[in-house]
């Protein structure tokens, strides 16, 4: 295991851009509903990395892809409320409440967003 700083530091900025999305500029639907989606994936991704040294970093992007998938159709059974989850504010805010197939667009969006930044760094 490894602690990566440079990681870290873009997942903090990230993950203080997406509470400034979901608190600051909620009002803004389109930051809100499609470039927080996007973020995510690439949260998830600096996080990831910030702890842990990974050769492959294009199976990493894949599998945080599919995570974000799977999390996305868990939306559409309303996984959350299964756990008993639904008065939780924030849980409902993380898993989410619906499922839309933009939102997997938008995830897709982030995985590619990954995957040109490490070929222009090569």
């Amino acid at each position: 295991m490894i602690f990566n700083y440079k990681y870290f530091l873009t997942t903090i900025f990230l993950f203080l851009a997406e509470v400034s999305i979901a608190t600051f500029f909620k009002d803004i639907f389109w930051l809100r509903a499609y470039f927080g989606d996007v973020l995510v994936v690439i949260l998830i991704y600096t996080f990831m990395l910030t702890f842990l040294e990974i050769k492959n970093k294009m199976l990493l992007n894949i599998g945080i892809f599919l995570f974000a998938c799977v999390i996305e159709f868990a939306q559409y059974f309303h996984f959350a409320e299964w756990l008993g989850l639904k008065d939780n504010k924030i849980a409902m805010i993380v898993l989410g409440n619906s499922f839309s197939w933009i939102d997997i667009l938008c995830y897709a969006m982030g995985s590619f967003c990954i995957f040109t930044f490490h070929k222009i760094l090569k």
